[in-house]
């Protein structure tokens, strides 16, 4: 992992820091080729043409994709949870769905594009 991935998760504050870690870990276990390096202050994995990001906002915790097209599945398994168009907010006082995260990963790495 880059440096400065490493000091964005130093710095993180204590309510986030365990759902990154988390996130982080998850990512890297499905896809532990992936490059890890900051983009647009975000650490941001890839795998070839395919890239999933991490982001601790100020309420929530962030997982982007590079579109909607990856979420489609999550967001009718869990409505619960607010998405954008191309990522999901976690509250970091909620237990994330892991095998459904782990699909949006996937395809996120697996299938860039849309088909």
């Amino acid at each position: 992992m880059h440096p400065d991935v490493e000091h964005y998760f130093e710095a993180l504050p204590a309510d986030r820091k365990p759902l990154m870690t988390q996130l982080h870990g998850i990512i890297v276990g499905l896809f532990p080729e992936a490059d890890v390096n900051l983009s647009y202050r975000m650490p941001t994995y890839r795998v070839g043409d395919g890239w999933v990001s991490l982001a601790s906002q100020k309420h929530y915790v962030s997982l982007y994709t590079c579109g909607a097209h990856h979420l489609a599945e999550f967001k009718t398994q869990h409505p619960e949870i607010r998405t954008g168009k191309g990522c999901i907010n976690f509250k970091p006082d909620i237990e994330p769905p892991v095998k459904a995260i782990e699909q949006v990963v996937r395809h996120a790495i697996e299938h860039p594009k849309p088909a």
